[in-house]
């Protein structure tokens, strides 16, 4: 429990993994918060003038025990998780939801930074002092310091209560993609699938001591199985039974969670007066009020629909000419998706992955870094980790001196959550005169290696890789002065701006000759593939357009304006009707397994995806322009995006780099879409 009393002792203050257990978990976290509540009682009972040195910078600073301890715990309770953990996980998140009502609704903490707010037009303060002052004040007044004390006492018991939620809706979806698998013993039925696929699945199935192959809903197990497997019975088996993750009726359903969930979000919203959760929401983001974000989402289909009513025909042709399939399935749209796609482009994701290793990947995404933003990347063995299979980093300028450490963690496991995303352990800050240098993780959920093979990605891995590596960029080149600023902590509609625009490397023949190159001749990736992987970039953009809005239309239909739902499936129902394509699935369901927004931070931003796209879209122009190694470029986008983090309003940071506010135009050329 000392461990995280005092800063660590390791190489760098990395987190000990291997010295902490279980058992030091639930007292550390009533001990650190027993500190930082101190730390919040000397601010608020401070005899001094306020200032906002005394009391905004300090706050800042405040419980940092407490947080570094919350990022190790909640980080592994994603990565590295146990039934255990998610048990201590259960405990202390009331624990943590209470301190944070307590310091939020501080009287004397709030009376405080008032007095500065109301003065601040007299302070003289940087724009990133302006920037922390606004959000400190917004902290407390947007989460109940001006309510009245019975509405605190009601505002506790619902952030209470929907921090409980959360979590058993998230680790409902863990054991219901845990629980299930395929098992296949006879050969036959695996007919298309490629051989490293097959591979892996008898590589599972023998870890289990079973015969045969064991597929699961683990993204690299289920994906290639829908994508390749010819059965379309057993593509629908498998399909289903990721459909209906959490919609089962049994002790892992999530139904009534959903609706508590939102009921307890719009109950929040109106009490701290506001219309709805997303008008809360969206007064911290660019697009500012749900009427901006409807029309966006609204034009955007509008733009996307006739594309997307094409692809659909033009795929269900393709169907019924090959296979006499006369209505496409879920479970068929994967599976003809790339058959159409080898037809016109003859190109199989199948011949792509041996030239993209894992290792040659993720060295090109560390060239590509150097060359645009002279930082190196260094792997070391000496920093402790949470798993064998982590890897460790020193990111470091041309100098010599630290900008990172950088964690590496790729491959499924029991106790790893689906998906990909990037974290941190600790944040960029100056303190005393000194730069503390963050701590930051990607955690992915990739192809492993097999008995005979490397880790081999699809290109969809390779994108994914890239993704996750722009946002560790935001928080590796961090430059700001107060913790709450640095990285990532900016508007939930730019964050994705640094991620999606990295992907825009996995597709230029420049930057690709850097890491694609066969894993066992050396022999960079032909011309032609290339050609084609840039020519099938928009294949099917119209459909895919269609799904991620459907999902940010569902978020806004359940934040933007409250009714009561009945039925969970009816509602998703109803509020995706105008983007639906396939047949409806009468087991599935994806609100109960839409951990986004019922369980990550995603709720009324799930828009944010397409929004970034507009902005990466006109990024990459702007490098495609002037070259997309240009050095004036980069360091214009290093030193007014990646290290700004939330310290000025985005589209003012977008401004300085860009010149301009981005322009629609260039993701509807980019996607095909006119």
């Amino acid at each position: 429990m000392t461990l995280f009393l005092a800063p660590f002792t390791t190489k760098y203050t990395t987190a000990p993994f291997n010295k902490i257990t279980l058992s030091d978990y639930q007292p550390a976290f009533e001990k650190t918060i027993g500190i930082a509540q101190k730390e919040i009682d000397a601010i608020a009972n401070n005899p001094e003038i306020p200032s906002f040195h005394n009391t905004i910078v300090a706050l800042d600073f405040a419980g940092e025990a407490l947080d570094r301890l919350s990022s190790v715990f909640f980080n592994l309770n994603s990565a590295e998780t146990c039934d255990e953990m998610q048990k201590i996980a259960q405990k202390v998140s009331p624990l943590l939801t209470e301190f944070s009502n307590d310091v939020a609704l501080n009287e004397k903490l709030f009376q405080r930074i008032k007095t500065i707010y109301d003065q601040k037009d007299r302070l003289t303060l940087t724009p990133e002092q302006i920037t922390l002052l606004d959000k400190k004040f917004k902290g407390f007044s947007r989460n109940g310091a001006l309510l009245n004390e019975d509405e605190k006492l009601i505002l506790r018991e619902i952030d209470t209560e929907l921090a409980k939620l959360k979590l058993t809706y998230g680790e409902n979806v863990l054991a219901e993609t845990n629980n299930y698998q395929l098992h296949i013993t006879n050969e036959a039925d695996l007919k298309g699938l490629p051989e490293d696929a097959k591979e892996m699945a008898a590589g599972l199935a023998k870890s289990k001591n079973a015969e045969g192959w064991i597929f699961t809903l683990d993204f690299p197990s289920y994906l290639p199985f829908v994508t390749y497997v010819d059965n379309r019975e057993l593509r629908k088996e498998i399909a289903i039974a990721a459909g209906k993750k959490s919609f089962q009726d049994n002790e892992f359903d999530n139904k009534e969670n959903v609706k508590k969930i939102v009921a307890l979000r719009h109950k929040r919203a109106n009490l701290l007066g506001y219309e709805s959760h997303s008008h809360f929401v969206l007064e911290e983001r660019m697009a500012q009020n749900p009427e901006t974000v409807r029309s966006f989402l609204n034009d955007l289909l509008e733009k996307a629909k006739p594309a997307a009513i094409k692809e659909f025909a033009q795929l269900t042709a393709f169907a019924k000419e090959l296979d006499g399939i006369d209505h496409l399935e879920k479970w068929d749209g994967a599976y003809y998706s790339e058959k159409l796609k080898q037809k016109l482009f003859r190109l199989d994701v199948e011949v792509l992955k041996p030239y993209f290793q894992l290792e040659n990947v993720l060295n090109g995404a560390f060239i590509i870094a150097e060359k645009l933003f002279d930082i190196t990347f260094k792997e070391v063995f000496d920093i402790d980790t949470y798993h064998k299979d982590v890897q460790t980093f020193e990111v470091l300028d041309f100098e010599g001196n630290l900008v990172a450490v950088f964690y590496a963690d790729f491959f499924p496991r029991k106790g790893k959550r689906n998906g990909a995303w990037m974290t941190s352990f600790k944040p960029q800050y100056i303190k005393d005169g000194i730069n503390e240098r963050p701590h930051v993780s990607i955690v992915c959920n990739f192809t492993p290696t097999t008995e005979t093979k490397p880790s081999l990605l699809t290109f969809n891995e390779v994108t994914t890789l890239f993704h996750e590596f722009g946002h560790a960029l935001h928080g590796m080149l961090a430059n700001t002065t107060y913790p709450s600023l640095s990285g990532t902590s900016v508007y939930w509609d730019f964050v994705e701006l640094p991620s999606q625009v990295m992907e825009n490397w996995c597709y230029e023949p420049e930057a690709l000759a850097l890491f694609a190159k066969h894993y066992e001749t050396g022999e960079i990736i032909p011309q032609e593939y290339v050609e084609k992987i840039k020519d099938s970039a928009s294949f099917l953009e119209g459909m895919a357009t269609f799904r991620q809005l459907s999902f940010g239309i569902l978020d806004m239909a359940y934040h933007a304006k409250y009714q009561i739902i009945d039925d969970v499936k009816l509602f998703e129902k109803q509020a995706m009707a105008t983007t639906s394509l396939y047949p409806d699935v009468a087991e599935n369901c994806m609100s109960t397994s839409f951990s986004h927004i019922f369980q990550g931070g995603y709720s009324s931003g799930y828009y944010s995806y397409k929004w970034a796209e507009v902005l990466d879209a006109d990024t990459f122009a702007y490098f495609q322009e002037k070259g997309i190694f240009n050095k004036e470029v980069a360091t214009k986008f290093k030193d007014n995006v990646l290290s700004k983090g939330g310290t000025e309003l985005p589209m003012e940071l977008y401004k300085k780099f860009r010149g301009q506010e981005p322009k629609v135009e260039a993701l509807l050329k980019r996607a095909g879409l006119v």
